[in-house]
């Protein structure tokens, strides 16, 4: 039996041919294992309702305000006595008491591209003006600080692929930080991931010296030309070499191994599938998923909007609380459910809601934090914060403080300047 190749054998029998140089691959691994990681089995999984999710017809409801505030739906009791929340949220009122609720967000943003800069980053940070990321997203702050508790998996995932509104990536943290795109929708009947489909198999177990190793890359390298996929490996280069030729990530990725059962409960849509694939990936040693739900700016017809998005978000929630606590991991993993900001509480002209930051909702469970709570208080109507106030930066350093990631860690822009993850940002004391 021949020995694996390594990752040291790889660097020695000649990676430049991938167009990988050898400066190139050195600086990825330096920037991948920094000196000072935490070591930690806590992980995180993000549910993002990029375009803004509303809070009254889902986790602060209204039900004694006047018809155009409340909106459609009722609310029902949950697990926990005194947390009401919506009745198109049914599976997530049983495990209400793993499961919090901070109705107190507020960053005085209403437009998207600043508000996910501040929801994704703790910073406010673009205009219409100037677009491109300021600061690295929590999710590269994270791969960062922490990145992945086993060999070759990525640290950070995005379902399906980043969006955010383009600042869900690493900036000054360097490439080697951003999000791996999974690329494609995991309850698609043909699921594959891009960056794993190479057009046939590199046999490294058959390789027996160096001329033998060059010649199978080489007919890589042609293979991967014809089919487009070489930019996709480019992209992340050792690691997606790594990946590509290793069985560890190729297993955490093939969803189809689950029971149909368990798929079933998840749900056979983008949501469910997405939260089980998030479960796998964590449970095999990625740090950080996101899984992008979709669109929620619902401006028209907000019933009909939600009616798409509501049951299935709920399903994939519930279902991933219940089978995270089956398996023993509820404690390490932090589930984290927001959006850049919420909606208005008056129903507009066109039976929608516009944007609305002055006041809004985030859940957040698991991964040791104090379930079955509500922190925070929005007005009668939901217009302002009556109590508790939050802050993105508070968010964030919740999250990192869950994730074991010290709060005092800074990371030098690309000015030279030392800047902190959080900045003023407090852990909401509440869930500790």
């Amino acid at each position: 039996m021949q020995p694996r190749i390594n990752r040291r054998n790889f660097l020695s029998l000649g990676a430049s041919c991938l167009g990988l140089s050898l400066a190139d691959i050195l600086q990825l691994r330096a920037e991948s294992s920094p000196l000072g990681q935490t070591k930690s089995k806590k992980s995180l999984i993000v549910f993002w309702t990029s375009g803004g999710l509303s809070q009254q017809d889902t986790y602060d409801m209204k039900p004694d305000a006047p018809a155009e505030y409340r909106g459609m739906w009722s609310p029902i009791s949950t697990t926990v006595p005194g947390i009401q929340i919506t009745e198109r949220f049914p599976r997530q009122a049983k495990v209400m008491d793993r499961l919090s609720i901070i109705r107190s967000v507020n960053h005085q943003n209403a437009i998207h591209a600043p508000s996910a800069h501040w929801m994704q980053t703790g910073y406010f940070g673009p205009t219409l003006a100037r677009n491109a990321a300021q600061k690295p997203s929590f999710g590269s702050v994270i791969s960062r600080a922490r990145g992945a508790s086993q060999p070759h998996m990525p640290a950070y995932v995005a379902i399906p692929k980043a969006e955010g509104f383009g600042y869900q990536g690493a900036v000054y943290l360097k490439s080697s930080h951003n999000p791996f795109e999974v690329g494609a929708d995991p309850n698609a009947k043909d699921f594959r991931v891009p960056n794993l489909a190479l057009p046939r198999e590199l046999p490294l177990q058959s390789v027996r010296n160096r001329t033998e190793l060059l010649r199978e890359f080489d007919t890589l390298r042609r293979d991967v030309d014809r089919t487009g996929a070489l930019e996709g490996l480019n992209a992340f280069k050792t690691q997606a070499l790594e990946m590509v030729t290793g069985d560890e990530v190729r297993k955490a990725f093939d969803i189809s191994k689950e029971d149909p059962r368990l798929r079933d409960r998840y749900g056979r849509h983008l949501y469910g599938q997405s939260a089980l694939l998030a479960r796998r990936l964590v449970e095999a040693g990625t740090t950080c998923v996101t899984v992008n739900t979709g669109y929620w700016d619902h401006h028209d017809n907000i019933e009909k909007g939600l009616e798409e998005h509501l049951p299935p978000l709920d399903a994939a929630i519930a279902a991933l609380v219940e089978d995270l606590e089956e398996r023993g991991m509820l404690n390490d993993v932090v589930i984290y459910c927001a959006g850049e900001f919420g909606r208005t509480p008056l129903i507009n002209g066109h039976l929608g809601r516009d944007h609305w930051a002055n006041c809004f909702s985030v859940m957040m469970g698991g991964g040791g934090l104090k379930g079955g709570q509500v922190i925070g208080a929005s007005e009668p109507r939901g217009g302002k914060v009556a109590e508790r106030p939050v802050s993105p930066q508070d968010l964030l350093a919740t999250l990192y403080q869950a994730l074991d990631i010290p709060l005092n860690t800074h990371y030098e822009d690309a000015s030279g300047r030392p800047v902190s993850i959080v900045g003023a940002g407090k852990p909401i004391r509440e869930l500790n």
